[in-house]
């Protein structure tokens, strides 16, 4: 799997570019208009990209501008992105609920390549933020924070750093039903191990958690036994441990742990498990809707590969 084309709906809304020059343009954006309006390209550096964000506010009003996706800026494969330009315009977007940081195309940055930042003082300064996507784990930190709104957390990355682990560890989210992490590979700064997991696991500190993703990851197997006894998954509608390297071994433990038929879904698309144990799963979970695509083939060197790395 690549990204290779930008998204064209985010948080129910179509994505709709809004260019520093633009202004002039009759068929451009008009006041009151709802879409989540994508920001930042190529050659926008800081000052460029908080025009672009000044205007955006001007023409279609602040208080219309519920969901932001951000793009490129500057030099991502140097510089974190400028949440500041964010944060410092807090009294302004009031209505602002969803926000995507880092939404490149493998064209325009590698995902491994994506610098990220610090993003306890971006939820702390939007208390009503319910989306937070992040692309790139390059940098990607959390110091401890509690968010009462935040209802859906996906972060994507060729490898996911333990210290942003251990920060959502030690952080509050009373209301977050969604979360999606892609763990990545040692390689790219996938540092994590099983036991990072654990208090996300437990689900003690999640009590809305309806649909947990541990995507991409080059530890599945590891991930699957540890899912196959994780208290949390009792109260799940949707498991996805999907895009990683998973093999029979952890299909296994998955398949011989605690029961799995309350499950509305199960994607674990992208995997190396033999034909006769993808099998197993609809067999098993006939009223799950199971998702076994995309079987891989072990490489001559027994090497098993993630699907999103660089």
């Amino acid at each position: 799997m690549t990204i290779g084309s930008n998204i064209t709906t985010f948080a129910g809304l179509p994505v709709r570019r809004f260019e520093h020059s633009r202004r002039d343009r009759r068929d451009g954006p008009a006041r009151g208009d709802k879409a989540a309006w994508r920001i930042g390209d190529y050659d926008d550096d800081e000052q460029k990209l908080a025009e672009t964000l000044d205007r955006l506010l001007a023409t279609v009003g602040a208080h219309n501008v519920t969901a932001l996706v951000v793009g490129v800026w500057g030099e991502p494969m140097s510089e974190p992105p400028p949440l500041h330009l964010l944060t410092a315009r807090r009294d302004q977007l009031t209505e602002l609920r969803a926000l995507f940081i880092g939404e490149m195309t493998f064209e325009e940055c590698e995902i491994s390549w994506i610098n990220q930042g610090e993003y306890a003082p971006l939820l702390g300064a939007f208390p009503a933020l319910e989306v937070l996507h992040i692309r790139g784990g390059g940098g990607l930190s959390l110091a401890p924070v509690r968010h009462r709104r935040l209802r859906e957390l996906h972060v994507e990355a060729g490898g996911l750093p333990a210290a942003f682990l251990r920060g959502f560890n030690d952080s509050s989210f009373p209301a977050l039903a969604d979360l999606e992490l892609w763990l990545g590979t040692q390689e790219y700064g996938g540092d994590a191990v099983v036991d990072d997991l654990t208090p996300i696991m437990n689900g003690t500190e999640l009590p809305a958690l309806k649909r947990l993703a541990l995507r991409n990851a080059e530890i599945a197997d590891d991930v699957a036994g540890a899912v196959a006894a994780a208290p949390v998954v009792a109260r799940l509608e949707h498991l996805d441990l999907s895009l990683g390297a998973l093999s029979d071994a952890g299909a296994e433990a998955l398949l011989l742990g605690q029961p799995l038929t309350h499950l509305r879904s199960l994607d674990l698309s992208h995997h190396f498990m033999s034909p006769d144990m993808a099998a197993r799963f609809a067999e098993e979970l006939p009223g799950v809707r199971v998702d076994v695509s995309d079987e891989q083939t072990i490489d001559e060197d027994g090497f098993r590969y993630i699907s999103v790395a660089e």
